[in-house]
């Protein structure tokens, strides 16, 4: 999908994802206080070997919130883009951390989720308080005719995602970019009530919640499927610098 040439432009969409990202980002940091890593800043702008992958990750962590990266890979001359924005919170708090990535392929992508932090299985409480409340929307557009779930390949990402993400494909219309747009928003503003309402972790708790929150950011961030795609493009060494970023294994 990505090399084949097509003969739609889908160039107004993929600026309205971005855009949408990019509103999102701004939402957050007038919730958070937000610091960039420094040590990232050498990723801010990238590009592909042969250059026609341009490549951005801005990364930043703060009091509230451990580590919130905002990622984008994109290739004018295919259509195809991938963009992601996931937050991490800190130990102080139990709520699920927050992800959303749109891509064009040149068809729309979409996957918006709440990460889990604890085991769904047996933490019901944890479940009803955070899950419940979404699992109907996630039933609602599995009715949408122009729709299609996405499944993805890995079992790892499968396990990874929650029960009510909401993770799809459909063409790249702009109506499409309106619902998109819509949830992802709502997801946001949800999430952000969760936070403010959430309470205190206790503090012998906190350390093993931050361990089990770093597993997961850097396991997620290194099982991705997409990294072996990513070494074509920007050469290895480069993917793994971008990996180490995503997760944050160069912090002091």
């Amino acid at each position: 999908m990505i090399y084949q040439k097509v003969n739609s432009d889908n160039t107004s969409v993929f600026e309205q994802l971005w855009t949408i990202t990019n509103q999102l980002r701004q939402k957050l940091e007038n919730r958070f206080q937000l610091n960039p890593a420094d040590f990232t800043n050498d990723l801010n702008s990238y590009s592909s070997i042969d250059g026609n992958f341009q490549g951005s990750l801005k990364a930043f962590s703060g009091t509230e919130i451990d580590w919130l990266v905002h990622v984008l890979s994109h290739n004018e001359k295919s259509n195809f883009s991938v963009m992601r924005l996931t937050v991490w919170l800190g130990s102080h708090i139990r709520v699920p951390h927050l992800t959303f990535e749109f891509g064009t392929l040149p068809d729309i992508f979409f996957y918006l989720d709440y990460i889990p932090r604890t085991d769904l299985l047996t933490d019901l409480d944890y479940l009803e308080r955070y899950y419940e409340p979404v699992n109907q929307l996630f039933l609602n557009l599995q009715q949408e005719a122009s729709l299609s779930m996405y499944t993805s390949k890995s079992v790892y990402i499968r396990q990874f995602m929650s029960p009510i993400r909401l993770c799809y494909t459909s063409p790249a219309t702009n109506d499409t970019v309106n619902l998109i747009r819509t949830f992802a928003n709502e997801m946001l503003e949800r999430w952000i009530n969760w936070v403010d309402e959430a309470e205190p972790v206790a503090e012998d708790i906190r350390t093993a919640l931050a361990e089990r929150d770093l597993f997961l950011r850097r396991s997620s961030a290194e099982q991705d499927p997409g990294n072996k795609l990513a070494e074509q493009m920007f050469g290895k060494e480069l993917t793994d610098k971008v990996v180490q970023a995503l997760w944050g294994g160069d912090r002091n």
